[in-house]
């Protein structure tokens, strides 16, 4: 295409001895960064998903205690009608009927409250989820059922199955192959070459029409003049080695943290559930026995009211810690890397 009317073809192929594993190192490094990188979007994965469950979970809460208000709400309305019904047979006073009043207001307003709690956690819901602004998303009418009890004894190769914690062992993997390569860079390389070659003419006479050329060879380069640029090298890869190193003994650490916080809030949460319940059976006895005092005239409003405010904090407690309960099991499947099944390991490849 140059207008000389010569064509021409040239093959050029060239191996390099890997006499010192620079290149066997190379592609040990692509590798297990590429591992590294697989694991941290598992982990990212795991994590979302995590995110999402307890954010059900939180929606699920502030319905049950939207629920609970709407109860205060209804017992205070009673009990205005109650103080009414008494100041009409002449049994009560203005006082029970203005302090009923001014207790039912502010529990509709606690109601309205946590009415906009719900929605806002059904719009981070939704926001999580990539349904929002849609308004589709419902929440079940109560907790999902609490897993089985957490067994006791984990073995702690539990957690070399979290991705995170496999995404930095790759990483101190990917250095210590860098550095690897590095050192072995600093050494001569050695490569094979082959060349093929073939000219032909249709304006010109070539003495022969035969003419492919061919070479094999080989050729010994050895760094010289930049050793001290690949010595530099060889130290920043041994100090990214020594920083990856520390990142994964910052990893486990916070790994063994995180599982043992999780396991220490939930037996807490276990413990919390079983006395709030006994409170909240406590407090409706004790509310039933201060109506039918205050029916019979042999106690005040304020004893109703306060009783009625008593349980309302019990039951929100309870509502709350069950909640907390399921959501600590999700931040311990999370910190665990999965449930508390050890898998067996893979069977080895035959020969």
């Amino acid at each position: 295409g140059d207008g000389s009317g010569l064509t021409g073809v040239w093959l050029m192929a060239s191996w390099e001895l890997d006499l010192w594993g620079r290149v066997r190192s190379e592609r040990e490094a692509g590798k297990t960064q590429y591992e590294s990188v697989v694991a941290d979007a598992e982990y990212a994965r795991q994590s979302i998903a995590a995110l999402v469950a307890k954010s059900w979970m939180l929606a699920i809460e502030a319905r049950l205690q939207r629920e609970i208000a709407a109860d205060v709400v209804r017992a205070s309305g009673q009990a205005l009608g109650l103080a009414r019904d008494r100041l009409r047979v002449g049994s009560g006073d203005e006082y029970d009927v203005a302090l009923a009043q001014t207790n039912l207001e502010t529990a509709r307003d606690a109601e309205r409250q946590i009415a906009l709690a719900y929605e806002q956690a059904l719009r981070a819901l939704e926001t999580l989820v990539g349904r929002y602004p849609a308004a589709a998303v419902e929440v079940a009418a109560a907790l999902p059922r609490m897993p089985g009890p957490v067994p006791v004894g984990l073995p702690s190769e539990l957690l070399e199955r979290r991705p995170d914690v496999v995404a930095a062992e790759r990483r101190v993997a990917t250095a210590f192959n860098r550095v690897a390569e590095a050192k072995a860079a600093r050494l001569p390389k050695i490569a094979l070459t082959a060349n093929a070659s073939s000219v032909s003419s249709d304006l010109f006479v070539l003495q022969n029409h035969s003419n492919p050329v061919w070479s094999l060879g080989g050729n010994l380069v050895a760094p010289i003049f930049n050793g001290y640029a690949l010595q530099a090298q060889v130290e920043i890869k041994t100090a990214e080695q020594k920083l990856a190193v520390a990142e994964y003994g910052r990893i486990g650490a916070r790994v063994f943290g995180e599982v043992e916080a999780a396991l220490s809030a939930q037996f807490a949460a276990d413990e919390r559930e079983a006395i709030l319940a006994r409170s909240v059976a406590g407090n409706a006895r004790a509310l039933e026995l201060a109506q039918a005092r205050y029916k019979v005239g042999s106690g005040d409003l304020r004893g109703v009211l306060q009783q009625n405010i008593a349980l309302y904090g019990a039951r929100v407690a309870l509502v709350r810690v069950q909640s907390e309960r399921r959501v600590q099991r999700v931040n311990l499947y999370l910190a665990l890397g999965g449930g508390f099944e050890v898998l067996p390991p893979a069977p080895e490849a035959g020969p």
